[in-house]
């Protein structure tokens, strides 16, 4: 959910955006009053609201502040900042599985820190969106992940086959505090803001341990790592990503290896036409320099006109129209992401869940309707028929097991009744058309 940003916020957004892109040379100094003024800091809290999320280690939510005093709360955090003697609470790690396997560390600040994290934000965001490689598409306002999918699909069209499927390792666990503080203070020399940033990136990390004990780690001491989770760990680890961006510019890498670069976040591939190897070996030795590593057991080189890979959630390669048999070069949703939704569909159908009809029909075509509309573009079809038939089976078994049917209920829940009577989205009546070829 977004929240429309009240016109004295977008002005004052608009001329700092407008200064740093003016004066790539320019530092701000004067910010820190800006964040904790009453209308950001008002703004902040309904954009972290709309977001959602867990409490924090204090176990607060927004509706206990609300009930204790939205105004009151605000004003106290106001106070705070302004006498420069806010610092933020530990934040609490939890654990999400990774798509790949394993597990991804998660860490929830308190709503009161996410709220100042959200006005930080609001006021340092356009600065450095203004540095911003425009091939960098991750975590950027009026850019989506579907941008760089249209964009590695009409690179593949243009002739740039040679693939560098590429892969750091823990990028967001390994950002050197100490190079990323300098990125930032290129543009923002404003001591103030400059400690609020510190302050999050040093914050104690507390997490439940096998002994059943909560485990403190962090502090002061860390030195590398925006932890997942924080609300302006994303925008940190757009301007450390940056300097890989903005060096391969600078050293015309686009004309020394015929090649592009498409980056979402610390996901990235590079688009060559015959030299992907010398651009991945330039690619391996900057990240060293950078202090990051890449994952040699995920980063490989790929022909894109024999063989598939895969970027955010679709794979790229050979497909073939159904009707002839002829190849064309083609986007579709990756198996991993086909298996990925079937997964969630069987949480939701588990055997244990015992609501009403009505909320676990929300519940997956809620998850049907999300899916389906960031796999809008390229070669669907397959992938939605794959889904339409999984979700068909596991309703129909989950309806024949809790009304006690004796047989596999596909009589008394045929197809037509499923997607029809019961309420069950078709993804294949949401396809359009044959499968598209990337449009300029």
């Amino acid at each position: 959910m977004s929240l429309k940003t009240p016109n004295k916020i977008r002005n004052l957004q608009r001329k700092l955006y407008l200064k740093a892109k003016a004066e790539p040379g320019f530092r701000f100094y004067l910010l820190y009053d800006k964040i904790y003024r009453k209308d950001i800091l008002d703004h902040a809290f309904r954009v972290a609201r709309a977001n959602g999320g867990a409490p924090g280690l204090d176990g607060k939510t927004f509706g206990d502040v609300e009930s204790d005093g939205l105004e009151e709360w605000l004003s106290g955090i106001r106070k705070e900042l302004r006498a420069k003697t806010y610092k933020p609470q530990p934040v609490l790690r939890v654990y999400i599985p990774k798509a790949g396997g394993g597990r991804r560390p998660l860490g929830i600040p308190t709503i009161r820190d996410r709220v100042v994290q959200t006005a930080c934000k609001l006021v340092t965001e356009p600065i450095f969106e203004a540095d911003l490689e425009s091939n960098a598409y991750g975590y950027r306002p009026g850019r989506s992940a579907q941008d760089a999918i249209r964009q590695v699909h009409q690179m593949l069209f243009q002739g740039f086959t040679e693939v560098v499927d590429a892969d750091l390792s823990n990028y967001f666990e390994t950002i050197p505090h100490g190079d990323l503080m300098k990125s930032i203070a290129r543009r923002i020399v404003d001591r103030n803001v400059l400690r609020l940033i510190k302050m999050w990136l040093t914050v104690p990390v507390v997490e439940a341990g096998n002994d059943g004990k909560r485990h403190i780690t962090g502090g002061k001491k860390t030195r590398r790592g925006t932890p997942q989770g924080g609300v302006v760990s994303p925008l940190l680890a757009n301007v450390y990503m940056n300097r890989f961006l903005k060096y391969w510019r600078i050293r015309q890498c686009d004309d020394r290896y015929k090649a592009r670069i498409v980056s979402y976040a610390d996901d990235f591939v590079i688009l060559s036409r015959g030299k992907a190897g010398k651009a991945l070996e330039w690619t391996r030795q900057v990240m060293v320099r950078l202090g990051l590593t890449l994952n040699e057991g995920k980063t490989s080189i790929r022909d894109a006109r024999r063989e598939h890979f895969d970027f955010l959630g679709y794979s790229f390669g050979p497909h073939y129209f159904r009707k002839n048999g002829n190849l064309y070069m083609g986007a579709s949703p990756s198996e991993k992401s086909v298996r990925r939704v079937k997964r969630r569909v069987r949480d939701i159908l588990r055997p244990g869940n015992l609501g009403q009809w009505s909320q676990v029909r929300d519940q997956i075509n809620r998850l049907l309707a999300g899916w389906s509309n960031y796999f809008s573009y390229g070669t669907r079809l397959m992938a939605y028929r794959a889904v339409d038939q999984y979700v068909y089976n596991s309703v129909c078994h989950f309806l024949t097991r809790r009304h006690k049917v004796p047989s596999r209920g596909t009589r008394i829940y045929p197809m037509e009744r499923v997607h029809g009577e019961m309420g069950i989205i078709s993804l294949r009546r949401l396809h359009i058309g044959a499968p598209p070829c990337a449009r300029r």
